[in-house]
């Protein structure tokens, strides 16, 4: 399964942002992807006013990104925001294409490193999945990658593969606690974890946001044994890559975590 993650650095403009969603798709559609997977708040950067611009499932922006990946026909995966019935937005991960359109909400809160997503962010509550060639993919968001349920949970859905959109903070090490998190999540579960990422905004000359998480960059693929295979730098990329689907079942047969669990 040939996937596509692509590092961009969002706007505040969904209307811009739909623009690098385009782009991005049809680089990876040309290169060959089924999967094209976009970070978190694709949609709008954070800190950017989230409520005037979230939008449902059925709203014009999910709309057009649906549009642009019937047309290449693929699976696209971005994130948004949808409003919540008490004011405040769900933090959305859209995947749509193949007949499917739905959206994850994201359930584990950034309220850390000093900042408080659930101050305008509501947490949802469901594990998502979506599936393409008979391959199932689960859905996470950044924060999401600390917590290995998520991922364990996926898996026994049947997941092979976990596909992740992020706006990872900047700060002290951060980088290295992303890199040991994608590739523990993917140990744990013995699933494929690609991981995309927000770039670093300063390396397109770009000011990140005084208190929001602005991205890193450094969006990686790691394979069921925990070994990277892939991974880009800080600066707006596409990276597309193979995903040997076969070695879900061999890893799962070698390291057997899942089955051996007991609590």
């Amino acid at each position: 399964m040939r996937v596509a993650l692509s590092q961009i650095t969002s706007t505040g403009s969904p209307a811009d942002n739909l623009t690098l969603v385009r782009r991005s798709v049809t680089a990876a559609a040309d290169a060959g992807a089924s999967v094209v997977v976009l970070p978190e708040a694709t949609m709008a950067r954070f800190g950017t006013p989230l409520a005037p611009v979230a939008e449902p499932l059925d709203g014009p922006w999910a709309t057009a990104v649906a549009a642009i990946a019937e047309e290449h026909g693929v699976l696209v995966v971005a994130g948004m925001f949808t409003p919540a019935d008490d004011g405040r937005v769900f933090n959305t991960l859209l995947a749509t294409g193949f007949g499917q359109h739905v959206g994850y909400d994201k359930v584990h809160l950034f309220d850390a490193f000093g900042f408080t997503e659930s101050r305008t962010v509501a947490p949802g509550s469901d594990l998502v999945t979506v599936t393409v060639d008979d391959v199932t993919f689960g859905l996470a968001t950044c924060y999401d990658i600390r917590f290995p349920g998520v991922f364990t949970g996926l898996a026994d859905r049947g997941a092979s593969a976990v596909l992740l959109g992020a706006a990872w903070g900047a700060g002290p090490g951060k980088r290295e606690q992303w890199e040991l998190l994608v590739r523990a999540r993917a140990l744990d579960s013995t699933c494929w974890v690609a991981a995309c990422g927000q770039a670093d905004p300063t390396e397109s000359g770009l000011a990140p946001h005084a208190t929001a998480p602005s991205g890193i960059g450094y969006s990686m693929v790691a394979g069921p044994s925990g070994a990277v295979t892939a991974q880009l730098g800080a600066a707006d990329d596409l990276l597309v890559t193979d995903l040997d689907l076969e070695l879900v079942g061999t890893t799962r047969a070698a390291i057997p975590v899942l089955a051996n669990r007991r609590l």
